[in-house]
């Protein structure tokens, strides 16, 4: 990652990577140069961010490696490993456009079906400028929807419970465009709750249910879930405020379920991506072709606001962030997330079998752009052009 890390002599090098002895919980791979390299960025990620724990994974060529630093919990003594769960965000997201993708591809809904017809809701969708807002639209976030929909903040132990069907049909009601569906782009976890309330209609089922059958389900993802149990209580990372204060876990209202209401683990994510990068399996290659295409490109739309915290957008998939080749780097489909004290970010090159997970129990900017930086450059060692 040469001039990302920092590190300038061979003398800090090698300490650091006698520091890592002691600070990574790896999880061998038959690859044991992906091992070393995963171990060796998690460490320098590890102590240039200072947060109280980091887990990272990588995949490559179908094998893939964990290792984890500090601690899932203050006091805790124990480190995060490939199982332990956390709140993953906006990453969510890109689940909500693989459910897409995947009811495209049978013939369900098309993208370009208009989000009125398919809300089942009783409300008026907004049409600025007479353009609907359609699938494709708000899996693009270019539906001109606001960043969230405005409500009452709720209590500290449940601050999602305002968060409910009400609200959005109130704030539809209200004419909340900020542009012509199709002609900007703003980021948008409206628009993907919008969004994964209409696929479950579409579908006939609760969207939580329509996810596991298409995506969970067959790709094994167990621990990826909405609300975790009480035995997985003794596993989940905790999340710290931008104070450094620990913050607790709270519920995550069912209408949040299409922009960031999930739970999962590395392992989960790192499988997730090796489904992504079997690009050539014939199981589900329609679904797979349609959730990494291209849509819109970055030049067709004005304005352009929420997209490059963790790299520059230059067009969207089905929720992923598309990143052109650049220098050694290769394509890249990314997504960051962010909830309740968790900052998490994960990435694939499509054409280079190689996929990057990394989370951090912080609310620390600074730190969530160096783990997105480090990653994105993890991808480029790991798979040049």
């Amino acid at each position: 990652m040469g001039q990302t890390m920092g590190w300038k002599t061979g003398r800090r090098l090698t300490a650091i990577v006698t520091i890592a002895a002691g600070l990574a919980q790896p999880a061998m791979a038959q690859d044991r140069l992906l091992d070393e390299t995963v171990a060796f960025t998690g460490t320098v990620l590890f102590l240039e961010t200072g947060v109280p724990g980091l887990v990272i994974g990588a995949t490559r060529n179908g094998e893939t490696a964990v290792s984890g630093f500090g601690e899932i919990a203050d006091g805790s003594g124990k480190a995060p490993d490939g199982d332990t769960l956390m709140r993953v965000g906006s990453i969510t997201k890109v689940f909500t456009g693989a459910v897409l993708a995947s009811l495209v591809a049978d013939g369900t809904v098309d993208f370009t079906d208009p989000l009125q017809d398919r809300i089942g809701w009783d409300v008026e969708v907004p049409r600025k400028g007479g353009k609907p807002i359609r699938l494709i639209d708000l899996a693009t976030h270019t539906s001109g929807l606001p960043r969230e929909a405005e409500r009452e903040p709720g209590p500290a132990d449940d601050p999602f419970s305002t968060l409910t069907k009400e609200t959005y049909i109130e704030a539809l009601s209200g004419a909340p465009q900020l542009f012509a569906s199709g002609t900007g782009g703003l980021y948008s976890n409206f628009g993907f709750d919008m969004l994964a309330v209409a696929l479950g209609n579409a579908a006939g089922k609760p969207y939580e249910a329509l996810l596991a059958d298409r995506v969970l389900g067959p790709i094994g993802l167990g621990d990826t879930v909405f609300a975790p149990g009480d035995d997985d209580k003794a596993r989940l990372m905790q999340g710290h405020g931008f104070d450094g204060s620990a913050l607790p876990d709270v519920p995550s209202g069912p209408v949040m379920a299409g922009a960031s209401g999930l739970y999962s683990t590395a392992n989960d994510m790192l499988k997730w991506l090796q489904w992504h990068l079997d690009r050539f399996s014939p199981g589900h290659a329609e679904m797979r072709l349609l959730d990494h295409a291209a849509y819109v490109r970055r030049d067709a739309l004005s304005p352009v606001y929420g997209f490059d915290e963790s790299g520059r957008m230059d067009a969207m998939s089905l929720g992923w962030i598309v990143m052109e080749p650049e220098g050694d780097r290769p394509l890249i489909l990314q997504k960051a997330g962010g909830l309740q004290g968790m900052f998490v970010y994960h990435a694939f090159a499509p054409t280079r079998g190689v996929g990057v997970f990394v989370a951090i129990n912080a609310f620390d900017f600074s730190a969530a752009t160096q783990i997105a930086q480090f990653a994105n450059d993890l991808i480029a060692q790991l798979a040049p052009r």
